[in-house]
């Protein structure tokens, strides 16, 4: 999610966290209250969350329901608690409420700093891999809308900087591959990106940690990496810069294995700041079952009065050119103007 430097260093179970540093940003509700406001400018789409501020949404598809697990924002990202919104045809969105609550004794080994959940789903069981003090937990539940559970009592990864790690070992994101074996990949990492094979019952490694981290001219990687498979290619997406800053944004490369090596792609920005709308990044991006439709969920700095602690998660269409790249998102329109009737799940397509 952020990367937190600082002056000074807390200890908490042997943990060194990494401080806040003082920001410039005055940290303050917008005027027109503590969830996003209902009118826009014309160049500024709503919301697809309306009901709170929202971050480092991880957009999935279970069934016949689209879901968003997003952070549920609170003051300089002391986040507690993570919900779930679900939607039928990714126009109306209902919160299903708290699935998870670190403050409240959900998850023993941290109680603050709960950022940028991951689900995934295997042999009708779901997967949260989520941030809590720097360190990534896995909770496990029956349903998408949870409650879910702490599957381990310790983290599934820990912070830190030993060898070989390097960076915030935070925003995991879960990937489950078409093939015959279904194996499944976690993916993570601030300034550093990491992946290892997950095991077959999903809370534990089966393979060896690799650096994927992408190399460039004119950025870096920064953090919220995202992995989609489309006709063969394994697509590798992340932010850049610092997520504080209204050029925060969102690039991408492919590869041919889930494993890598990632190839930046000519033009890699894909998510960028335009006119009232600014910090686009820490995205997922969803698939209607069925058809080559997609769409990418990110956030932006909220409108008005947002920065980099008060977001609010959109969604636009993603569309691959013929040779599979992807074209730049447009963030000034909505994605079903009005009259349209989103995206129902086809009956025969849900999975």
């Amino acid at each position: 999610m952020k990367h937190l430097a600082g002056a000074f260093v807390m200890v908490l179970s042997l943990i060194v966290l990494p401080a806040r540093a003082a920001d410039p940003v005055t940290q303050a509700t917008p005027a027109h209250g503590a969830g996003p406001a209902t009118t826009f400018p014309d160049d500024a789409p709503p919301p697809i969350l309306a009901d709170k501020f929202t971050a480092d949404p991880d957009a999935r598809v279970f069934g016949d329901t689209y879901y968003v697990y997003p952070t549920v924002d609170k003051d300089f990202w002391k986040t507690t608690e993570f919900n779930v919104w679900s939607s039928k045809d990714l126009i109306h969105w209902k919160d299903e409420g708290i699935i998870l609550n670190v403050a409240g004794g959900d998850v023993s080994w941290a109680n603050l700093y709960a950022w940028a959940p991951g689900v995934a789903t295997r042999d009708g069981k779901y997967f949260m891999y989520f941030c809590a003090r720097q360190r990534i937990g896995v909770a496990v539940a029956d349903k998408p809308t949870g409650p879910f559970k702490d599957a381990l009592g310790h983290p599934l990864v820990e912070a830190g900087n030993p060898p070989p790690l390097k960076g915030q070992q935070i925003d995991p994101c879960p990937f489950v591959d078409d093939t015959p074996a279904r194996d499944a990949y976690l993916y993570w990492g601030n300034g550093h990106l990491y992946v290892r094979k997950l095991a077959p019952d999903m809370v534990s490694f089966d393979g060896n940690l690799v650096d994927l981290t992408p190399k460039f001219q004119g950025g870096r990687f920064n953090e919220g990496v995202f992995v989609i498979k489309r006709k063969g290619v394994y697509y590798f997406m992340w932010s850049e810069n610092d997520a504080r800053s209204p050029d925060y944004r969102v690039a991408y490369g492919t590869a041919d294995s889930p494993l890598g090596p990632i190839h930046v792609a000519d033009h890699r920005i894909i998510l960028s700041k335009s006119g009232s709308v600014v910090g686009t990044g820490h995205h997922s991006v969803i698939n209607v079952p069925g058809t080559d439709r997609w769409y990418i969920v990110y956030h932006r700095h909220a409108i008005p009065g947002g920065n980099g602690y008060i977001r609010e998660t959109c969604l636009a269409p993603l569309h691959f050119r013929p040779d599979g790249t992807i074209e730049p998102v447009d963030v000034n329109h909505p994605a079903f103007p009005p009259g349209l009737t989103g995206e129902p799940i086809p009956a025969d397509a849900a999975r």
